[in-house]
């Protein structure tokens, strides 16, 4: 069986930072851990939970959240961020290291402003469902 989470999370990324639509808002900052002089607004891949799934193919179901950080004073560009994302990843099929995505969908996004007034968040959560391609 593959290393189903890092071939998800390398799928991701490069899906992500390959689309216009989001290049134009992000600039292709989209990564699991920002780089010390990071850009803004970014696209962080973060926290990541999977269990098996009990079918045929013996797939894995994935729990995962990304975050949105910007410093623009208000939402209006976090929004347009996860509305990038969301049409991005919806209905796509991911294909990674021998392991592909037999579902995909965003659950559930919530934007908020920073405590310090000085950035706007998003998490977006994400629910994948991986099986090996040979499968």
């Amino acid at each position: 069986m593959s290393d189903h989470e890092s071939a998800l999370q390398a799928a991701l990324i490069a899906h992500l930072a390959a689309a216009p639509s989001l290049s134009a808002l992000i600039d292709g900052r989209v990564w699991d851990a920002p780089p010390r002089d990071a850009g803004f607004p970014h696209l962080l891949v973060g926290r990541s939970a999977s269990r098996p799934v009990a079918a045929e193919g013996c797939g894995l179901e994935h729990r995962l959240s990304l975050t949105v950080v910007s410093r623009f004073r208000g939402t209006e560009e976090v929004r347009a961020i996860v509305a990038a994302v969301r049409a991005r990843l919806h209905e796509a099929t991911l294909a990674a290291d021998g392991v592909r995505t037999v579902s995909l969908a965003v659950t559930l996004a919530d934007v908020f402003r920073g405590g310090d007034g000085a950035r706007t968040w998003a998490v977006i959560r994400l629910r994948a469902v991986t099986e090996d391609i040979d499968s």
